[in-house]
Protein backbone atom coordinates (compact mmCIF):
# COMPACT_ATOMS: atom_id res chain seq x y z
CA UNK A 1 0.00 0.00 0.00
CA UNK A 2 1.35 3.33 -0.77
CA UNK A 3 2.27 5.10 2.42
CA UNK A 4 1.77 9.02 2.46
CA UNK A 5 3.28 11.61 5.19
CA UNK A 6 0.91 14.37 5.82
CA UNK A 7 2.60 17.01 7.68
CA UNK A 8 -0.06 20.14 8.93
CA UNK A 9 -0.51 21.55 11.74
CA UNK A 10 -4.44 22.30 11.02
CA UNK A 11 -6.51 19.42 12.16
CA UNK A 12 -9.43 20.26 10.01
CA UNK A 13 -7.54 20.19 6.79
CA UNK A 14 -5.34 17.37 7.87
CA UNK A 15 -8.62 15.37 8.50
CA UNK A 16 -9.83 16.13 4.78
CA UNK A 17 -6.41 15.23 3.30
CA UNK A 18 -6.48 11.87 5.01
CA UNK A 19 -9.76 11.51 4.11
CA UNK A 20 -9.11 12.11 0.19
CA UNK A 21 -6.43 9.91 0.38
CA UNK A 22 -7.62 6.94 2.19
CA UNK A 23 -10.67 6.67 0.22
CA UNK A 24 -8.16 6.34 -3.04
CA UNK A 25 -6.21 3.00 -1.32
CA UNK A 26 -3.66 5.53 0.42
CA UNK A 27 -2.19 4.55 3.49
CA UNK A 28 -1.56 7.80 5.43
CA UNK A 29 0.32 8.89 8.67
CA UNK A 30 -0.28 12.97 10.27
CA UNK A 31 2.16 15.25 12.09
CA UNK A 32 0.97 18.23 13.45
CA UNK A 33 4.32 20.55 13.79
CA UNK A 34 7.59 20.37 11.65
CA UNK A 35 10.18 19.21 14.84
CA UNK A 36 7.56 15.60 14.20
CA UNK A 37 7.53 15.91 10.74
CA UNK A 38 10.86 16.12 9.70
CA UNK A 39 12.16 13.04 11.59
CA UNK A 40 9.33 11.17 10.06
CA UNK A 41 10.65 12.55 6.87
CA UNK A 42 13.78 11.92 7.45
CA UNK A 43 13.25 8.57 7.61
CA UNK A 44 12.56 7.77 3.92
CA UNK A 45 9.62 5.08 4.59
CA UNK A 46 7.16 6.95 2.71
CA UNK A 47 6.43 7.09 -0.71
CA UNK A 48 5.06 10.89 -0.77
CA UNK A 49 4.94 13.62 1.40
CA UNK A 50 2.38 16.79 2.01
CA UNK A 51 3.82 19.16 3.53
CA UNK A 52 2.60 22.63 4.71
CA UNK A 53 4.68 25.76 4.43
CA UNK A 54 4.31 27.42 7.86
CA UNK A 55 4.46 24.87 10.71
CA UNK A 56 5.28 24.51 14.50
CA UNK A 57 8.56 24.02 15.41
CA UNK A 58 10.52 23.79 11.90
CA UNK A 59 8.66 25.42 8.46
CA UNK A 60 8.09 23.62 5.74
CA UNK A 61 11.15 25.40 3.89
CA UNK A 62 13.45 23.99 6.28
CA UNK A 63 12.06 20.48 5.98
CA UNK A 64 12.29 19.88 2.09
CA UNK A 65 15.78 21.64 1.61
CA UNK A 66 17.25 19.48 4.78
CA UNK A 67 15.61 16.58 2.97
CA UNK A 68 17.47 17.31 -0.18
CA UNK A 69 20.70 18.28 1.19
CA UNK A 70 21.05 14.62 3.05
CA UNK A 71 19.92 12.70 -0.25
CA UNK A 72 16.19 12.07 0.23
CA UNK A 73 14.50 12.02 -2.23
CA UNK A 74 10.38 11.23 -1.83
CA UNK A 75 8.72 13.20 -3.54
CA UNK A 76 6.76 16.52 -1.81
CA UNK A 77 3.94 18.42 -2.77
CA UNK A 78 3.77 21.41 -0.58
CA UNK A 79 0.04 23.33 0.26
CA UNK A 80 0.02 26.73 1.44
CA UNK A 81 -1.74 29.69 2.15
CA UNK A 82 0.91 31.45 0.89
CA UNK A 83 0.38 31.64 -3.16
CA UNK A 84 2.11 34.23 -4.74
CA UNK A 85 4.62 33.62 -7.29
CA UNK A 86 7.58 34.80 -5.01
CA UNK A 87 6.18 31.83 -2.13
CA UNK A 88 5.59 29.13 -4.89
CA UNK A 89 9.54 29.89 -6.63
CA UNK A 90 10.85 29.83 -2.92
CA UNK A 91 9.12 26.06 -2.18
CA UNK A 92 10.16 24.79 -5.03
CA UNK A 93 14.10 26.28 -5.03
CA UNK A 94 14.19 24.85 -2.06
CA UNK A 95 13.46 21.22 -2.79
CA UNK A 96 9.37 21.10 -3.91
CA UNK A 97 8.16 19.12 -6.80
CA UNK A 98 4.58 20.83 -6.78
CA UNK A 99 3.11 23.53 -4.88
CA UNK A 100 -0.67 23.98 -4.15
CA UNK A 101 -2.30 26.98 -2.75
CA UNK A 102 -4.59 26.97 -0.18
CA UNK A 103 -8.10 26.30 0.09
CA UNK A 104 -7.70 23.62 -2.78
CA UNK A 105 -9.86 21.22 -4.08
CA UNK A 106 -9.00 17.57 -2.45
CA UNK A 107 -9.78 15.71 -6.26
CA UNK A 108 -6.88 18.21 -7.55
CA UNK A 109 -4.41 17.64 -4.76
CA UNK A 110 -4.70 13.88 -4.93
CA UNK A 111 -4.47 13.82 -8.50
CA UNK A 112 -1.05 15.72 -8.13
CA UNK A 113 0.24 12.90 -6.04
CA UNK A 114 -0.64 9.90 -8.18
CA UNK A 115 1.19 12.28 -10.88
CA UNK A 116 4.03 12.69 -8.57
CA UNK A 117 3.82 8.88 -7.42
CA UNK A 118 3.48 8.21 -11.11
CA UNK A 119 6.70 9.38 -12.12
CA UNK A 120 8.96 8.13 -9.02
CA UNK A 121 7.84 4.72 -9.39
CA UNK A 122 7.82 4.29 -12.94
CA UNK A 123 10.43 1.64 -14.71
CA UNK A 124 12.62 3.46 -16.79
CA UNK A 125 11.65 1.84 -20.49
CA UNK A 126 14.02 3.02 -23.29
CA UNK A 127 16.95 1.40 -25.52
CA UNK A 128 19.46 3.70 -24.80
CA UNK A 129 21.58 3.25 -21.96
CA UNK A 130 23.19 7.06 -21.97
CA UNK A 131 21.95 10.27 -23.64
CA UNK A 132 24.28 12.82 -24.71
CA UNK A 133 24.24 16.41 -25.82
CA UNK A 134 27.07 18.59 -26.11
CA UNK A 135 29.24 18.14 -23.02
CA UNK A 136 26.59 16.29 -20.87
CA UNK A 137 26.05 12.54 -20.64
CA UNK A 138 22.91 11.02 -18.73
CA UNK A 139 23.61 7.82 -17.77
CA UNK A 140 19.68 6.79 -17.75
CA UNK A 141 20.37 3.67 -15.74
CA UNK A 142 22.60 4.40 -13.05
CA UNK A 143 20.64 8.34 -13.45
CA UNK A 144 23.64 10.11 -13.10
CA UNK A 145 24.72 13.59 -15.03
CA UNK A 146 28.25 14.26 -16.25
CA UNK A 147 29.52 17.09 -17.69
CA UNK A 148 32.84 15.97 -18.74
CA UNK A 149 34.60 14.55 -15.70
CA UNK A 150 32.41 16.36 -13.12
CA UNK A 151 29.30 14.46 -11.60
CA UNK A 152 26.49 16.97 -11.09
CA UNK A 153 23.64 16.13 -8.41
CA UNK A 154 20.20 16.76 -9.77
CA UNK A 155 16.71 16.80 -7.99
CA UNK A 156 14.63 13.90 -9.20
CA UNK A 157 12.64 16.85 -11.37
CA UNK A 158 15.57 18.22 -12.42
CA UNK A 159 16.74 14.81 -14.05
CA UNK A 160 13.44 14.24 -15.65
CA UNK A 161 13.54 17.87 -17.27
CA UNK A 162 16.94 17.89 -18.57
CA UNK A 163 16.23 13.59 -19.59
CA UNK A 164 13.05 15.13 -21.44
CA UNK A 165 15.51 18.25 -22.55
CA UNK A 166 18.38 16.05 -24.01
CA UNK A 167 16.32 13.28 -25.95
CA UNK A 168 15.05 16.50 -27.67
CA UNK A 169 18.31 18.33 -28.32
CA UNK A 170 18.37 20.82 -30.67
CA UNK A 171 14.67 21.29 -30.76
CA UNK A 172 12.62 23.94 -29.40
CA UNK A 173 10.95 22.93 -26.58
CA UNK A 174 7.74 24.77 -25.66
CA UNK A 175 6.72 24.98 -21.73
CA UNK A 176 3.50 23.05 -22.56
CA UNK A 177 5.19 19.67 -23.75
CA UNK A 178 8.02 20.05 -21.08
CA UNK A 179 5.28 20.37 -18.32
CA UNK A 180 3.15 17.69 -19.65
CA UNK A 181 6.36 15.16 -20.40
CA UNK A 182 7.51 15.95 -16.59
CA UNK A 183 4.37 16.52 -14.46
CA UNK A 184 1.87 14.75 -16.77
CA UNK A 185 -1.29 17.19 -16.44
CA UNK A 186 -2.44 20.44 -18.45
CA UNK A 187 -0.13 23.29 -17.64
CA UNK A 188 -1.17 26.77 -18.00
CA UNK A 189 1.68 28.69 -19.74
CA UNK A 190 1.84 31.76 -17.20
CA UNK A 191 3.16 29.55 -14.44
CA UNK A 192 6.17 30.48 -13.38
CA UNK A 193 6.92 26.59 -12.28
CA UNK A 194 9.05 25.72 -15.56
CA UNK A 195 11.34 28.73 -15.21
CA UNK A 196 12.37 27.67 -12.04
CA UNK A 197 13.29 24.47 -12.61
CA UNK A 198 15.20 25.88 -15.78
CA UNK A 199 16.94 28.25 -13.44
CA UNK A 200 18.38 25.82 -10.98
CA UNK A 201 19.40 22.93 -13.83
CA UNK A 202 21.33 26.59 -15.65
CA UNK A 203 22.95 27.31 -12.44
CA UNK A 204 23.94 23.26 -12.02
CA UNK A 205 25.05 22.55 -15.43
CA UNK A 206 26.61 25.37 -16.75
CA UNK A 207 30.18 26.44 -15.84
CA UNK A 208 30.51 30.33 -14.27
CA UNK A 209 30.71 32.99 -17.26
CA UNK A 210 29.91 30.33 -19.67
CA UNK A 211 27.11 30.70 -22.29
CA UNK A 212 24.21 28.50 -21.27
CA UNK A 213 23.67 25.01 -22.68
CA UNK A 214 20.04 25.76 -22.30
CA UNK A 215 18.64 29.08 -24.78
CA UNK A 216 15.40 30.59 -23.98
CA UNK A 217 13.17 31.37 -27.10
CA UNK A 218 11.37 34.45 -26.84
CA UNK A 219 7.87 33.67 -26.26
CA UNK A 220 8.01 30.04 -26.93
CA UNK A 221 9.99 28.02 -25.08
CA UNK A 222 13.86 26.19 -24.57
CA UNK A 223 16.26 24.69 -26.90
CA UNK A 224 18.97 22.60 -25.16
CA UNK A 225 22.39 22.82 -27.48
CA UNK A 226 23.22 19.33 -28.59
CA UNK A 227 26.79 20.79 -29.58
Amino acid sequence: MTRVLTIEDDAITAGEIAGELRTRGFSVDWVDNGRDGMARAMSDEYDVITLDRMLPGVDGLTIVSTMRSVAVYTPVLMLSALGDVDERIRGLRAGGDDYVTKPFNLAEMSARLEVLLRRQQAPAVQKEATLRAGPLELDLIARKLKRGNEEIVLLPTEYRVLEFMMRHAGRTITRTMLFEAVWGYHFDPGSKLIDVHIGRLRKKIDPPEAPSLIQTVRSFGYVLSEN
